[in-house]
């Protein structure tokens, strides 16, 4: 019987979709899943340069190619995934979902070698009956203190280690990585109808998406029919995200709703995975339903939402948590090449761009748990979150919750890993900009690079230089930003005339050694409302922030192993702009004329733009963050005369404002 259905889903599938026009040189969806318009292209592939290249040599040299020493406490040699009685978790498979794309990314040997530890003992360790990861402690046993207790069972970190396994197999095509899915996925079918996937904890059930897409992608390699009916079971048993992001689920305010932040963030991709062997046009449509209703209620101007744990409205001194950042990230990189809408790329790069690189110190050696859009104050007093344990806003390796500091890594590899694709029809695209080289097959299975010259996302300009030892033919997709009204394309210097289709240019042309495109973005500035109808600006795909002068601090106490930052403002911070703003429009932009390596901080700024503002006397602190948002009541707040304000990218800031108050 299951066999018919699955025969009577292919047939149907192909019914409704024609022939299939995929590409024939990278691994993409088989029937009877959906076709892809645009395809992974296998890790390593893809190689950043400039800004995007210090920010991954930043983590070499930083918390990622360091943690196993600077934190063996989750992620040292007694590991559970080593072996050991320590953590046995989710910890261990995060870091290793980060370190994995860096180390060949950077083609780096020696975090080669410390990812392949972990992927050998995964390997070398799997049950006969297809079980892998960590072994149950003895009855009685406890783990070391500070580690995840008694879960080592528990299906949820096996889907982190699934996507680690993932990006291996793509960048070295060891067929060990294809044997242990296949077993263990036979081992899921057997156990899953006794221990479903919430049976250890509610985390399996909430990230379910995160197992089914390995599924399906192990399909499209092998074409295993019990994978198909693998992913009916564990779509079955994980979390309604399809009918929670349909339904009015976040537009509740008394009492907001019980959703953990980087649950929503996961489980955004979870409708379209599934719409990949059920393409109901509700799958699709959810995604943008669910992110509407979390900007509508919980949404901030850089894109992110309020859930310091769960979800807490949209006041712009609510805390969002770094998890949710780069599982927010990931969930876009998912969703991306299955749709073809390059709405989820402009979101991508707003996170990226805006949330990531604000999150952790320059060195890459601290990290902060929670960030606020308006953050006037980092310090370890206590604040008005939902999980507020103190030290959470500050910048530490052992403060906040394990969580971040071993899953943040994953944030900028695997946004470099989706800066380009491969298309259907054996072309390439460049869907999300920034500086790197791509190596790849087109048309006829010709391979050639392309290099990406760019300051973007400061700049307007992005160049490409093809480089190819002989002629070849294919379309090259290049995404035009939503926010970008007036593109301009010239191809060796010429203007081309292609039209825009679903915000998609396609150059279909025989491309030769040494030809170079230019694509020119005008950046416009934007104006939006938000929290106490406070103002937020954009312009390109960057926020724009109050610059206000750091006091770095460096603080040990007790309770930590290890020290953390505080930083104090040494400038004003509670500024109001005219309400008249958008309408007159008179911002002053001044941008370098060299981006540095590491752009993302006050000293390096590549923009500053002029404002006239005034300052608010009676606007401050309540609770060690900025006091509500003063809006314009009678009588008049006290408000000293207009004065010239500096603004400056998000990403650059710690101390901001982001959301201002109008007059």
């Amino acid at each position: 019987m299951k066999t018919f259905l699955l025969l009577l889903t292919f047939f149907f599938a192909n019914i409704s979709f024609g022939q299939r026009i995929s590409n024939a040189h990278y691994t993409t969806n088989q029937a009877p899943l959906v076709a892809q318009p645009y395809t992974a292209l296998p890790l390593g592939t893809i190689k950043p340069k400039g800004m995007l290249l210090k920010m991954l040599e930043l983590q070499r040299d930083g918390l990622t190619g360091k943690l196993d020493s600077i934190y063996p406490l989750v992620c040292g040699d007694n590991n559970g995934w080593l072996g050991g009685t320590g953590d046995g978790w989710e910890r261990g498979p995060y870091w290793i979902d980060g370190l994995i794309p860096l180390a060949y990314q950077l083609d780096d040997p020696k975090l080669k070698a410390k990812a392949q530890t972990w992927i050998e003992w995964s390997i070398k360790n799997q049950r006969e009956d297809g079980y892998f990861g960590p072994q149950p402690l003895a009855k009685g046993y406890t783990e070391i203190k500070g580690t995840q207790q008694d879960n080592r069972e528990d299906w949820w970190p096996k889907m982190v280690m699934l996507k680690a396994l993932q990006q291996y197999y793509t960048a070295t095509s060891d067929k060990r990585v294809i044997d242990l899915m296949l077993k263990y996925f036979k081992y899921q079918k057997e156990q899953l109808p006794q221990y479903p996937l919430n049976n250890w904890t509610y985390w399996g059930s909430q990230r379910g998406a995160d197992n089914l897409a390995v599924v399906y992608w192990l399909y499209n390699i092998t074409k295993e029919p019990f994978l198909l009916e693998l992913s009916e079971i564990i779509h079955k048993q994980t979390y309604d995200w399809t009918g929670i992001f349909s339904g009015n689920a976040f537009r509740r305010v008394n009492p907001y709703p019980v959703e953990h932040c980087v649950n929503v963030a996961q489980g955004l991709k979870a409708p379209v995975i599934y719409y990949q062997q059920h393409p109901e046009e509700n799958n699709l449509k959810a995604v943008k339903s669910g992110l509407l209703a979390l900007k509508e209620i919980h949404g901030f101007v850089n894109g992110m939402y309020g859930g310091d744990e769960h979800l807490h409205g949209n006041d712009p001194t609510q805390g969002s948590e770094l998890c949710s950042a780069v599982e927010m990230m990931f969930s876009f990189e998912s969703i991306l090449p299955v749709t073809g809408d390059v709405y989820y790329a402009d979101y991508l790069e707003k996170i990226a761009y805006n949330v990531l690189p604000t999150q952790s110190t320059d060195d890459y050696l601290r990290k902060q748990y929670f960030q606020q859009v308006n953050q006037v104050l980092v310090t370890e007093s206590e604040r008005n979150f939902l999980n507020d344990g103190n030290a959470h806003l500050v910048y530490g390796t052992t403060t906040g919750y394990p969580c971040c500091v071993t899953n943040m890594h994953q944030g900028w590899p695997k946004f470099v890993q989706n800066l380009w694709y491969a298309t259907s029809g054996n072309g390439l695209a460049a869907l999300v900009y920034g500086p790197s080289e791509v190596t790849a097959k087109v048309a006829g299975g010709n391979e050639l690079t392309i290099i990406e010259t760019t300051d973007y996302p400061f700049k307007e300009k992005i160049n490409f230089s093809f480089k190819t030892q002989k002629p070849v033919k294919f379309p090259f997709h290049m995404r035009i930003p939503e926010w970008c009204k007036n593109p301009v394309v010239t191809i060796n210097g010429k203007i081309v005339d292609e039209p825009v289709q679903k915000n998609i240019i396609i150059l279909d042309r025989e491309w030769k050694n040494s030809d170079k495109v230019e694509l020119n973005l005008p950046m416009e500035f934007r104006f939006s409302h938000w929290y106490e109808n406070s103002l937020g600006i954009e312009r390109g795909p960057l926020v724009y922030a109050l610059k206000v002068e750091e006091d770095w601090r460096e603080v040990k106490t007790d309770k930590f192993t290890d020290s953390f930052w505080e930083v104090y403002p040494k400038s004003q911070w509670n500024y109001a702009l005219p309400k008249n703003l958008p309408e007159k429009n008179d911002l002053k932009v001044e941008t370098v004329k060299e981006v540095a390596d590491n752009p993302w901080n006050l000293a390096n700024s590549p923009i500053t733009v002029k404002i006239i503002g005034r300052r608010i006397q009676n606007w401050g602190l309540e609770r060690n963050s900025a006091g509500k948002i003063p809006v314009e009541s009678w009588p008049r707040r006290k408000m000293d005369k207009e004065e010239e304000l500096v603004l400056i990218p998000y990403g650059c800031s710690t101390l901001r404002i982001a959301e201002f108050p109008i007059y």
